[in-house]
This record gives structure tokens, sequence and C-alpha cells, in this order.
């Protein structure tokens, strides 16, 4: 052989073609009989299809150890996320919320019912903790419960994390999320003078926003609330931009993706994250009521983003989120920030949250476990222990080492490992521990049929596609 193979993945595409990947996600695609020809050796080294092959390093002519070195740096370039340890940091002021949500994960507490507050002790010790990460780039990001339920709580946060920061010198950002209907002019200026973003829910159209998302009140309509709130936040603001949105699927949502999408435009927003359904809280309660078959996910996430390409096409700008995420990390040698998605897994060097009684969790999902009493994933107490003693715990560490998709069963075989994450909360959420299972593991089927929609696209080399995608990028 007068060339070396690198370190690649491959898996059979179809029927004619295999795909193949390396450490840092490049990739190409060969027809059956040149992937046995180059894996024998017996591809010319001269020919364009070796120099295609040999320009994603998936094999060589030159020695290792002058292609190790630019591995090396894209492969650092990847998980360049984990320099920022860690960066985002979710608190909960408090549980009350004037909503009722089908699916709602954290066991929220009637308007009336102050049991689950935060005390201004627990916040200025939280605010302290925040301030001991090494990570140049602090995000705080309020949830809840509606955050803007206490909205003198998450006032002094700011205004707390503000002070610290005139000797701490980070680069402090603020997001509250909150379904808008509490919002007034007075909060919303207060937010804009603080560069505190907004972000919010919206599943879809009036009748299924206002099925899977009914306020308390039954006299009360959510929908027209949000719309009227949101033009009165757009025009404090001055930007139709400063309001994010997710939404998420119930079984109410399947077969009305196109109306969803039309919604958000009608809105006025640019983007949407076609969200499943996670399972926690009454979402995994409530099962049978509001569940689905990952199928039937994927097959309205396909029909779904074919609309927004359709629009794209039209001259409409609109993005969908998840599928700009995995583009990001297919055809850039860039790190992306989402937390749920990282190799390790970003929980806890990534983003944590602090509940309203000052306990530490490794993420959101993992304080939802604990509102049905599995405390697994709590690092410990901010009014009890100390930074080294959550941060550099032998938890987080044991957590941590169980998330790397390169070791991991199933995983660090797959062809589509560079581009993927692990999720040790919701492995042992639905699967009982934290590495799971791959072939019954729902995350790892969605995600897998998405990626594989994708590269249907891109091996397509359709112009029109291809400059869609780069534009969501840009």
């Amino acid at each position: 052989m007068a060339y070396q193979l690198l370190p690649f993945r491959f898996e059979r595409f179809n029927k004619e073609e295999y795909l193949l990947t390396n450490e840092v996600g490049e990739y190409i695609f060969l027809q059956h009989k040149d992937f046995l020809d180059f894996v024998n050796g017996e591809i010319d080294e001269h020919s364009d299809l070796f120099y295609d092959i040999m320009s994603k390093q998936i094999a060589t002519t030159d020695k290792i150890e002058d292609v190790i070195p630019m591995l090396a740096t894209k492969f650092r370039t990847k998980k360049s996320i984990l320099r920022d340890f860690t960066s985002l940091h979710m608190i909960v002021p408090t549980l009350r919320c004037n909503s009722s949500c089908i699916y709602c994960q954290v066991a929220r507490k009637n308007m009336d019912d102050h049991s689950a507050d935060m005390t201004r002790k627990t916040a200025k010790n939280i605010v302290k903790t925040i301030f001991q990460s090494p990570s140049p780039c602090i995000k705080i990001e309020f949830q809840g419960g509606d955050p803007s339920t206490d909205f003198e709580m998450v006032k002094y946060i700011i205004e707390e994390a503000e002070w610290q920061n005139l000797f701490k010198k980070r680069e402090l950002d603020f997001v509250i999320c909150t379904n808008l209907t509490l919002l007034d002019e007075r909060m919303v200026k207060y937010l804009k003078k603080h560069k505190c973003m907004i972000s919010t829910s919206l599943d879809g159209h009036k009748e299924l926003h206002d099925k899977n998302r009914p306020l308390q009140d039954k006299n009360l309509d959510h929908h027209a609330i949000f719309e009227k709130n949101l033009a009165m936040i757009q025009q404090v603001w001055g930007d139709s931009n400063c309001v994010s949105a997710l939404m998420t699927t119930s079984k109410h949502s399947l077969g009305q993706f196109k109306e969803i999408i039309d919604e958000y435009i009608r809105l006025g927003f640019n983007n949407i994250f076609l969200r499943s359904l996670n399972p926690y809280g009454f979402a995994k309660q409530y099962k049978e009521k509001i569940a689905y078959p990952v199928e039937d996910f994927i097959a309205n996430y396909r029909e779904g983003l074919d609309y927004i390409i359709e629009l794209n096409k039209q001259g409409v700008f609109f993005v969908e989120g998840f599928a700009a995420l995995l583009l990001r990390r297919i055809l850039t040698p860039f790190a992306t920030g989402f937390v749920d998605l990282q190799s390790p897994a970003g929980v806890g060097i990534a983003g944590t949250i602090y509940d309203y009684d000052g306990s530490v969790y490794v993420s959101d999902e993992a304080r939802m476990m604990a509102r049905f009493k599995n405390y697994y994933f709590r690092l410990g107490n901010v009014n009890e222990n100390s930074y080294q003693e959550m941060f550099n715990g032998e938890l987080l560490h044991h957590i941590i080492a169980s998330s790397c998709t390169e070791c991991l069963p199933g995983c660090s075989e797959c062809v589509f490992q560079p581009y993927c994450g692990a999720d040790p909360v919701r492995n042992m959420s639905e699967q009982g521990d934290m590495i799971g299972f791959r072939p019954t593991n729902e995350m790892c089927k969605k995600t897998k049929a998405v990626l594989y929609y994708l590269f249907e696209l891109l091996k397509k080399h359709d112009p029109e596609i291809n400059r869609i995608f780069w534009s969501w990028l840009n």
C-alpha cells in the first residue's frame, strides 16, 4: 500500500455508497467499489478520487507524524467549548407560574404558593458561586416556573451580578425565559436597560398553543396575551429580533408543522427549533396522553424542514435551529455551544442550574428529575458547599467520564459520532444508567435520522439548497 489510512468511521449510506467521516467531522461519499479498493490499498494515489480522500485527512502519503499536528489542531478547535468552563448559569428564582402546560417538566407552583421562592441570601451565594467559574463569558439565564412571577428577585440577581462583574470583568449576558403574559412595559424597559434578552415558548397557532400551554386562569386567552405582549416588547426594544422562541411538540402538534412554521413567520420570527418532547415531569407522567413514537416526530421533522427549505427558495429567510446547529458541525471546523449535544457532555462543565433553594444540578433536566425525587445529578448547595466541592468533585468527574461519545458503546464506531453528543441525564431518565443503550435510545434515533437526512440533502449538491444552508450559518 503506497498510502496510509488515518482514523475514520464509515457506514453504508445506500446500496451504492458509503459515508466516511474522520475524527474532526470531515466527510466523503465513496462508491461501493471505490470504498473496497480504498481500504484494500488499491486506489491510484495520483487519482482525483484519492486527492479528495487525502484532502479530508482520511488517508495520507506523507509521514503520519506530519499529519497528526494538523488533525490535533482541528480537534482542539472542535472541542474549544471546553475552554469556557462553565459559561451558562441557569437560575430558578421561583417555581411559581401562571401557565398550566400539559407537558410541564418542573412541577410548577400556583401563583399564591410562595414556598418555592428564592431568598436573597441564596441569590447572593449563587452569584458568588457563578463568578468563581474560570470562564471569560458568563451567561445568566432565568428559568422557572416563570421568573417574571418574582421580577424583584430577577432584578436583585441582575444587579448583584453587575456589581460583582465590576471587579471580575467578565463578558456578562442575561436571558429571561418567560411566557410573556405577565410582562409589562416597565419590566421590559428594565430588561432592555440591563441588556437581558427574552426567550419564550410558542407552540404554534392559537388553537394549538392554547391546548399545549393553557393558563391556569381558564378565562384568559394565552395566545392573545402572548401576541399583544410580543408586539409591545418589540416596540419598546425597537428590534423585532429581541425575543427568541422555542416550540415543543406534543401529540397535538403532529401533522401541523407547516401551520406552526407559518405562525412563527406571521409573528415576525425568522427561526424555529423543531423540538421533540423531553421525557421529564408531566411529559413522562402522562406519556400516554401527549407523547408519540419517535418515528412520528422524525416524519414530521422532515416535512417541516422541507417546507422551510421551500420557503427559503421563495425568498423568505427562515432557519430551522436544530438543522443549523448540526450543519455548523458538519460544514465548519468550529464548536457549537448547544449544551445538550456535546462530547464530553455539556452537563455541569458547559452549563449548570441553580434551584430556588440553592441546590445545584448539572442541567435543567437533572433539576426536573429531582422534582420527582431523583437527586442523582445534584452537585451540592451554594449555602453549604464550596465551588470546588461542587464543580471539581467526584460526582461531576464520574458523570463527565461516562459521557465521551468517542469511547461509548454504540457511539465510538458510529459514522455520525463527530457531530453528536452524550446526554447522561436523559439516558438515566429513560434507560436507567448514564451510558444508555443505543439501539433503543430515542434521542439517538432522532439525532441519527436528522443527520442522515441532512447528508441526503448535502449529497444532492443542489446549489440552491447549499446556498440556503450556508445562509443559515452566516
